[in-house]
């Protein structure tokens, strides 16, 4: 008789301890978060759980030669932590480097809990707490508390996207996505094609140009791109006479008015915005420069996002021939570079797949109400933060047509705020409940992006209507916030063995 091999025991799960929040995420969404509701919650008792080494969510993973704000940094930077530096236009290591000072200059730090990679999160009403299971530093451990926060972001920081190209597995050179840059590869005089048109492309190509022999933008079709300054003069005068805290304000207001009008104009008159776009776009590229060819896209301004080209740099990277724009569709790969559908071949060493994100819902953690499994995208957002009948769970997602810490930001204020009400009331539980009436539902994103597009139902929905609409304007969103909403609109509120109420 052969005896069966011992089974090895599993080890249980440590205890991480029970807190008052629960933040996922040491990014611009968790860090403001953390801010937020202590500022409103003193002494409010949590932890930041952050899978990665280092603070910095989207600025600690994409480290790609460029890597920069798309937007004013001085909307994307905290409203409460002025941005110190001249450039409106920030690269990616300055802005890590930002995050990692206020978080140690606003006490944050010491909460974080580095390595440690969320795997569910599972709700029970019978003592109105979440338990968050993890895995820190290769041991399964739990936390557990009143209410998550997750400051995760809204695509998986595991895959990005690559389409399946014909023959890729034959060619000789490198490949690499830029969600995944090697900090040894080296380009320098190398051929290096970089496949997509968006933000990435158009900060990374210029950089590329510096170095490497070559540099191909290769698209199927054109994105609107618009020429900016890294530096605004005006900004830097008033900051120049002004204290920190005021000139800071003065930054934010100016970057997201500036920000609006582009977009109201090109919402509201596209022939115009287009016309204005191509005219800068022309004068900034050689004279007869085919600029309907490798610069006009068939869409209205804003149906995609509109990237920034600061100082002019991609332009400049083409007049000086560091950089081309080829416009056509990608036929094979071979041994030594790219044929395309023309017939036109492309030689090159290094490929960079700039072909987009995976989208994502709370970071693809699994979460449960009373052990039954909720999938995000089959609920619909309540005020762009929480989830139908989930209980006091808050989700952070940004604009597609401003800068991220906008709605961050205005999220972060709604939980302290939310949480201020429950204390001040004893209240354990709050969630929105739409009641018995179907609404008309819309996508959460309805930009026309190619990584929305993909997948259009990976976020939860959005209805048409306030509070469940999901809106991608950021002065409305502040009006409903500073002055309309109330704290328990369509809120179902309630304490551990006692009956919910019915907020109305």
């Amino acid at each position: 008789m052969t005896a069966s091999p011992a089974t090895e025991p599993v080890p249980a799960e440590q205890d991480g301890g029970s807190y008052d929040v629960v933040i996922i995420g040491a990014g611009f969404s968790g860090l403001g978060a953390a801010y937020r509701i202590t500022e409103r919650n003193p002494g409010t008792r949590y932890a930041v759980l952050e899978r990665r080494d280092r603070i910095g969510g989207t600025w600690d993973l994409f480290r790609y030669p460029g890597v920069r704000s798309d937007s004013s940094i001085f909307s994307l930077s905290w409203p409460w932590e002025p941005w110190t530096r001249k450039e409106g236009v920030a690269d990616g290591d300055h802005i890590r480097e930002y995050m990692e000072d206020t978080a140690r200059k606003r006490g944050i730090l010491p909460h974080v809990h580095f390595g440690t990679h969320v795997q569910s999160a599972d709700w029970d009403s019978a003592t109105d707490t979440w338990t968050v299971h993890v895995t820190e530093n290769g041991a399964a451990k739990t936390y557990r508390a009143r209410f998550v926060f997750f400051g995760s972001g809204y695509y998986n920081y595991d895959e990005g996207y690559t389409p399946e190209f014909p023959g890729l597995n034959t060619f000789a050179g490198t490949v690499v996505h830029p969600q995944f840059w090697p900090e040894d590869l080296d380009y320098t005089g190398k051929k290096v094609i970089v496949i997509g048109s968006g933000a990435t492309a158009v900060s990374l190509i210029p950089a590329l140009a510096q170095k490497a022999s070559k540099v191909t933008m290769l698209q199927r079709s054109p994105t609107y791109l618009l020429a900016g300054s890294r530096v605004n003069p005006l900004i830097e005068l008033v900051r120049k006479f002004t204290p920190r805290k005021i000139s800071h304000g003065f930054a934010r207001y100016f970057a997201v008015a500036f920000e609006s009008i582009v977009w109201f104009v090109a919402r509201t008159a596209p022939g115009l915005a287009r016309k204005i776009i191509r005219a800068q776009n022309a004068s900034s590229l050689p004279a007869g420069y085919p600029v309907d060819v490798h610069f006009k896209p068939r869409y209205n301004v804003w149906d995609q996002r509109l990237c920034l080209v600061a100082d002019g740099d991609l332009f400049e990277a083409i007049k000086n021939g560091r950089a081309e724009v080829v416009t056509d569709h990608i036929d094979r790969f071979d041994q030594t570079g790219i044929t395309l559908k023309s017939g036109q071949h492309l030689d090159a060493d290094i490929v960079v797949t700039a072909t987009g994100l995976q989208l994502h819902a709370l970071g693809g953690v699994r979460i449960t109400v009373d052990g039954n499994e909720i999938k995000p995208q089959d609920r619909f957002s309540y005020k762009a933060h929480m989830l139908e009948d989930v209980p006091n769970l808050i989700w952070c997602i940004g604009y597609t047509n401003a800068s991220w810490t906008l709605r961050a930001d205005m999220t972060a204020r709604a939980a302290a705020k939310l949480i201020a009400y429950m204390n001040s009331r004893g209240y354990t539980h709050a969630f929105p409940h739409l009641g018995g009436e179907p609404i008309a539902e819309k996508p959460a994103w309805d930009i026309q992006a190619s990584y929305v597009l993909r997948n259009l139902h990976a976020l939860p929905k959005s209805g048409l209507k306030r509070p469940w609409v999901v809106r991608q304007n950021y002065i409305a969103d502040a009006i409903d916030h500073h002055f309309i909403d109330k704290i328990d609109e369509d809120m179902t509120f309630g304490r551990v063995a006692t009956p919910a109420r019915v907020a109305g």
